[in-house]
C-alpha cells in the first residue's frame, strides 16, 4: 500500500515512504528516481504518486538535482526527465506537482495561502549556501505572504555522523551554528540536518516544522544513502516527496 506522510501545508502534498510500488531488490519498491533502476518500473511509481494526490504522472515534474542554490519558477510543465539543473522550484500555476528526490537529504515542501508552492532538495551543501532562502526569496517574487514550510523524512542526528569538513563548512559561515552538533568519534561529529533547516527556514521568516523522521533510522519505510554506504551495498532507491500548485 503506498504511504505518505503529510504536515501543516495550506496546500496538497504528500512525503512519500518507500511503501506501495513495483520496483525490485534494492530499489524496492517505491523507488522514484530513474538512476540505474528499470525505467518502466520508475514511471510505474511516479504515476503511483502523482494519482495518490489526484493527478496524472505527466503532471508531475523533476529536476537534475546538483547540490546547489539554484531555483526554477515554473510557469508550465515539461517532458519526464528533461528538468532543468537545479535543487529548487516554485510555481503558483495551477495544476502542476513539484517532487523532490532524496536519501537522506532534507525535502522540503512550501505553500501559501494564497497558491504559491515550492519545493527544495536540501543536503549539508545546499542548505549551507542557502538554498532554503533562495525558495522563499522566489516565492515572495511569486507573491506569496505568510509561508509555511516542512522539512520531511531525512537522515537525523543520532545516524549522522560527518567530518570536520561538513563541520568547517556550517561554523564558516555561523559560529553559533556549533549547537547543531555534538562529539562523535575522534575528528568527526554527529549532524543535525533537520534542525539546522528549521533553525535557516525561521530565520528567513517561514513558519517551519519538521516532522521528526529519520530516514537512516527506518529501513522498513525509507531509502537511506548513508545506510547503503556503511553496509557498502551498490545501489539504493530515493523517495519522492510532492507539493501541488
Amino acid at each position: 500500500m503506498t504511504e505518505y506522510l503529510q504536515g501543516p501545508l495550506p496546500a496538497r502534498h504528500g512525503f512519500f515512504t518507500r511503501l506501495g510500488g513495483v520496483s525490485q531488490g534494492y530499489y524496492g519498491s517505491l523507488n522514484c528516481s530513474f538512476t540505474s533502476d528499470d525505467a518502466t518500473h520508475v514511471r510505474v511509481n511516479r504515476a503511483t504518486v502523482a494519482a495518490a494526490l489526484g493527478a496524472t504522472r505527466a503532471e508531475l515534474l523533476g529536476l537534475q538535482q546538483v547540490h546547489g542554490v539554484d531555483v526554477v519558477t515554473v510557469t508550465e510543465g515539461w517532458p519526464e526527465g528533461d528538468g532543468p539543473r537545479a535543487d529548487a522550484f516554485v510555481t503558483r500555476t495551477p495544476g502542476l506537482l513539484l517532487g523532490i528526490i532524496t536519501a537522506d537529504c532534507a525535502p522540503v515542501l512550501f505553500a501559501s495561502a494564497n497558491g504559491v508552492v515550492g519545493a527544495a532538495h536540501a543536503g549539508w551543501r545546499g542548505a549551507v549556501a542557502g538554498v532554503l532562502e533562495a525558495t522563499i526569496a522566489a516565492m515572495r517574487a511569486l507573491g506569496a505572504e505568510e509561508i509555511s514550510a516542512v522539512v520531511g523524512p531525512c537522515i537525523h542526528q543520532a545516524s549522522y555522523e560527518v567530518a570536520a569538513d561538513l563541520r568547517d563548512s556550517v561554523l564558516a559561515r555561523a559560529r553559533g551554528d556549533a549547537r547543531f552538533f555534538s562529539a562523535g568519534t575522534p575528528g568527526h561529529w554527529w549532524f543535525d540536518l533537520p534542525g539546522y533547516c528549521l533553525s535557516r527556514l525561521e530565520h528567513a521568516g517561514a513558519k517551519a516544522h519538521t516532522l521528526g523522521v529519520d530516514t537512516c533510522a527506518e529501513e522498513a519505510r525509507f531509502f537511506s544513502y548513508r545506510r547503503k554506504s556503511l553496509r557498502a551495498e551498490p545501489v539504493t532507491g530515493h523517495q519522492i516527496s510532492v507539493v501541488c500548485s
